[in-house]
């Protein structure tokens, strides 16, 4: 028999998030970063830049996936386990590399990008062995690291992404309220937490009812599991006085989306309630300062200012917020837009961005527990538009 090294396996109807013109407009603003670059080619191999410029979001399970874009083509590169599905959801060609002989994968590659190329890729995705591949098989001329490049063009959303983004914030709230029904002393976060991702994925479903469902989760937590924001649920059963993390994380074709808030299961202490007001203060103000021309260091070190005249700065674990978009919690960053004393980047219209204070007070002393809010806003052209509309605060979240 012979066995192809690649071939291309096309079938069945193409769906995508968005319509062609969205990804002709993304391809040509990706064009002229290589342009810019020299680049003749580039070989993007992250999940968030393939759905980004394609629209297909890859499954990995160990083996390589790739979008090669030139000046006239745009090839996804797929595992012959996933047969026609990814030409089904990626706008433009697709090429299928088969498992007979190892490295097929580069092979094809190669069938695009011809050799000795200026190859443009992502240094901060790419492994030590696949550039090593790289370099082996496409021997290019040269080769140019183009992924900070393409996270300034992710950062800056189109309409269509801007109208996914609300569907998300959407969904997020839906899954908020349904957690809110479900919440009562004596039930596991386990059991909340389904609650929320049920209704999440109905919501999702009812809206999209053409896309792809994977990977909508939440994050529920309780007493001493609230103290790290990525803390995973468990079965703990819920106590009269527990302070509560609802997190949600609708995904929607790789779009990721986010509802953070603070509850207490009946009842908060007089400790506690002074540790939330505090940050839902923090909250209300750093929102107040997410509009165009505000630099995210100089946004930091205002909330930094308003902890530290609180003696609380010393509780806060980790920076006030970050970019969303075609993001996940195990794949996707747009590390630029972070809400960190390190980045000067200046917000501009367009851009989207959450505002996520949070206090993590350790066991054993008043208001022990993790405080955290979070809102996403589209920066506008004189301020912002909060998308979250899930009520923050004590008034409405001392529930069960």
């Amino acid at each position: 028999m012979d066995r192809p090294e690649f071939y291309r396996f096309h079938q069945g109807d193409r769906i995508l998030p968005f319509a062609a013109s969205e990804y002709d407009d993304r391809l040509a603003g990706l064009r002229k970063i290589m342009a810019d670059a020299g680049v003749d080619a580039a070989v993007f191999t992250s999940m968030h830049n393939i759905a980004y410029y394609s629209g297909f979001l890859y499954c990995s399970f160990g083996r390589p996936y790739g979008l090669v874009v030139t000046a006239t083509e745009s090839v996804t590169i797929s595992a012959g386990i996933d047969a026609a599905q990814p030409w089904r959801r990626c706008h433009g060609d697709n090429i299928t590399y088969t498992d007979w002989k190892r490295n097929n994968y580069w092979r094809a590659i190669r069938s695009v990008t011809g050799t000795g190329k200026v190859i443009g890729y992502e240094g901060d995705h790419i492994s030590l062995a696949q550039k090593a591949l790289l370099d082996e098989f496409l021997s290019p001329s040269e080769t140019r690291d183009i992924a900070a490049a393409t996270m300034v063009q992710r950062m800056h959303k189109s309409p269509a992404e801007l109208e996914m983004i609300r569907a998300g914030a959407a969904t997020a709230d839906v899954g908020g309220f349904a957690i809110r029904d479900a919440i009562s002393v004596g039930a596991r976060e386990i059991d909340v937490a389904m609650a929320g991702r049920d209704a999440m994925e109905l919501e999702i479903a009812k809206r999209f009812p053409e896309a792809e469902y994977r990977d909508t989760w939440v994050w529920f937590q309780s007493g001493i599991n609230t103290d790290g924001a990525h803390n995973p649920v468990t079965a703990r059963q819920l106590q009269v006085g527990d302070i509560l993390s609802l997190n949600t994380f609708p995904m929607i074709s790789g779009y990721y989306t986010a509802l953070e808030r603070t509850m207490f299961v009946r009842e908060v202490d007089e400790a506690s309630l002074k540790i939330w007001e505090a940050n839902v203060a923090a909250h209300e103000l750093g929102i107040s300062l997410l509009k165009p021309g505000a630099k995210c260091s100089e946004i930091t070190a205002q909330i930094n200012d308003f902890f530290a005249e609180r003696q609380l700065l010393q509780y806060r674990t980790f920076g006030y917020g970050h970019s969303f978009g075609v993001l996940s919690h195990y794949y996707g960053r747009e590390a630029g837009l972070e809400l960190r004393e390190d980045i000067d980047t200046v917000l501009e219209p367009g851009m989207v961005i959450s505002m996520e204070p949070m206090l993590t007070i350790p066991e054993g002393q008043p208001g022990a527990g993790g405080y955290r809010e979070h809102d996403i806003m589209i920066i506008t052209e004189d301020g912002n538009e909060d998308i979250t509309k899930y009520p923050y605060g004590p008034e409405f979240n001392v529930v069960g």
